[in-house]
């Protein structure tokens, strides 16, 4: 599986999907229930308080009869819409090594997209760019092949609008969704932004990284351009562009799961096991 990665952009149309499919399977493996279940709205059952649940899910009353700690646990319904954010913005194509990120999340939103379908969830997906790419939440496997072989095709000069299509989506969700936004967060602001989204609805942010954004050791004084935006900064060899450290912290305090992916490492495992862990462990946002 992960030998598709080193080819991951140059596969015809044919061996790309079979690639998603085989991620989507990856991701089913073993799991009777919807691996993308979060926070939910059907009760299931109250558990002993565990160190970084949210304190708005304690069950006062079973707390008050045991006198320990207790927390709701919940579980949403299989048919939960998904929505994908994809961000399709410049930083995301630029790439030091054989596959950028921006590859990388169109192959995991894709089989994230066929996994839900196979738990018949309906998928959307909203493109985080210059592009107005919006695709409705349906359950056609078709429609899901369409718009990931559009996404294939990138541009070098598009900024991320991570922010704005959050703000215009959420009206437009009348009911509980999950929301899996599949980007590098360089804009400022999305994280608050993704705070706001959370009170409603369930969020899972995965956050995508290149080697190259962790430092340029050795690399003295440099002047560097901001692929988005042409601005043009002064960088040394010491510098991180982002913490994702920092980010995760963030994302725990506003309660969204948060997942990096890195281009240079294997990603199916730890990717199984994110969403494994958020059914199998009852607990979406923590």
């Amino acid at each position: 599986m992960e030998g598709y990665l080193d080819h991951l952009e140059t596969l015809d149309a044919r061996q790309f999907a079979v690639a998603v499919k085989k991620l989507a399977d990856s991701l089913s493996y073993g799991t009777d229930r919807s691996p993308f279940l979060g926070a939910g709205i059907e009760y299931v059952q109250s558990r002993t308080y565990e160190y970084g649940d949210p304190p708005r899910s304690i069950d006062w009353r079973v707390t008050a009869r045991t006198g320990k700690l207790h927390v709701k646990e919940y579980e949403a319904p299989k048919c939960l819409p998904c929505y994908l954010l994809i961000d399709t913005s410049a930083s995301m194509a630029v790439s030091s090594q054989s596959v950028s990120k921006y590859a990388l999340a169109v192959h995991v939103a894709g089989g994230l997209a066929l996994a839900c379908l196979d738990r018949v969830s309906p998928v959307g997906v909203v493109g985080v760019g210059d592009a107005n790419l919006r695709v409705q939440p349906s359950l056609s496997r078709q429609q899901i092949l369409q718009w990931l072989h559009r996404l294939r095709r990138f541009r070098y000069d598009e900024k991320t609008t991570l922010v704005r299509r959050l703000v215009e989506l959420q009206p437009s969700l009348v009911h509980r969704a999950l929301v899996v936004v599949l980007s590098d967060l360089h804009e400022v602001g999305a994280l608050k932004t993704l705070r706001r989204l959370q009170q409603q609805h369930d969020v899972v942010v995965l956050q995508f990284q290149d080697p190259a954004e962790l430092q340029y050791t050795g690399a003295g004084l440099f002047r560097a351009r901001e692929a988005e935006t042409g601005r043009s900064f002064i960088a040394h060899g010491r510098q991180r562009w982002i913490d994702p450290d920092d980010v995760r912290k963030r994302l725990k305090n506003y309660g969204i799961d948060h997942l990096l992916l890195r281009t240079d490492q294997p990603f199916v495992h730890h990717l199984r096991h994110f969403f494994a862990s958020r059914d199998l462990l009852g607990k979406g946002a923590r």
